[in-house]
């Protein structure tokens, strides 16, 4: 079933055209926003955070399943719209989501989301690195990128995920499901938190960011930006099982946490 012709009669009443820069691909299929609602195994006793409603698609789903719903939409005239729909448990607060983690407390919320692509991976570092880590998270994103962070090995995002939280891919999005369509297949990950932030996480991201400086290089090169010298780089890596020529893709979590731990008394 598809809420087509209720999104285009809510943009055609207010003259709205989705912004492409902006990443508005409205999810249209209803089946798949039920698929969502089911995998949030959502309680009426959850405290539901959503991340741009948009047209409130989702939204209105949320609100009929949980008492303590808060939607938050960064433009506008989104927000003006969602204020109209009446809904009994929600409420509608318009801010850069960014800024509202940074000064409010979220450590009871289950956050649910279809974000555009271009801010996935700052939101997720965001919620994570967080002080007050979110108790659930589920966000529609990439089918790829989705597919990169549940992978043993991956990029920084990836082992930024699993240090932090468990991922787990619910269920694949066909790029049909919205309107506009766009390029490319989407899926529901769950994130759920397993470690607080701490102080000295900086130090293991540090590490992880001189790794990737140069993802064509071997790492052991690039990590020398820390100030270690070859020798002592090569003696770390053999210690710990670790090809001396390996790539920073190809390291497991358990692998950067081993060299985080030889690495910090340098």
């Amino acid at each position: 079933m598809s809420n087509l012709e209720d999104v285009k009669n809510i943009l055609q009443k207010y003259q709205i055209h989705p912004k492409k820069t902006l990443g508005q691909n409205f999810l249209i299929d209803q089946n798949i926003i039920d698929k969502i609602i089911k995998s949030a195994e959502i309680k009426k006793e959850d405290h539901l955070l959503e991340i741009g409603p948009g047209l409130g698609l989702i939204t209105k789903e949320l609100d009929k399943h949980a008492e303590n719903v808060l939607a938050i939409e960064k433009d506008t005239l989104f927000t003006k719209i969602l204020k109209e729909f009446g809904l009994k448990h929600t409420e509608i607060l318009e801010d850069d989501i960014l800024n509202y983690i940074k000064k409010n407390d979220i450590e009871d919320k289950k956050i649910i989301a279809n974000i555009p692509y271009y801010l996935t991976s700052n939101l997720i570092r965001n919620l994570l690195e967080s002080s007050n880590q979110p108790k659930d998270i589920f966000l529609v994103m990439q089918k790829e990128v989705a597919k990169r962070i549940c992978e043993k090995e991956g990029n920084i995002l990836s082992v930024a995920v699993k240090y932090y939280a468990k991922p787990k891919i619910c269920f694949y999005i066909s790029k049909n499901s919205f309107w506009p369509s766009p390029k490319i297949d989407s899926a529901l990950i769950r994130i759920t938190p397993i470690r607080k932030y701490q102080e000295g996480d900086k130090f293991f991201f540090k590490v992880i960011k001189s790794g990737f400086s140069s993802p064509r290089k071997k790492m052991i090169n690039n990590l020398q930006a820390l100030e270690i010298g070859k020798e002592d780089l090569e003696k770390v890596f053999k210690e710990n099982n670790i090809s001396v020529g390996i790539r920073a893709e190809k390291l497991s979590l358990e692998e950067w946490i081993k060299l985080r731990d030889a690495l910090v008394v340098f």
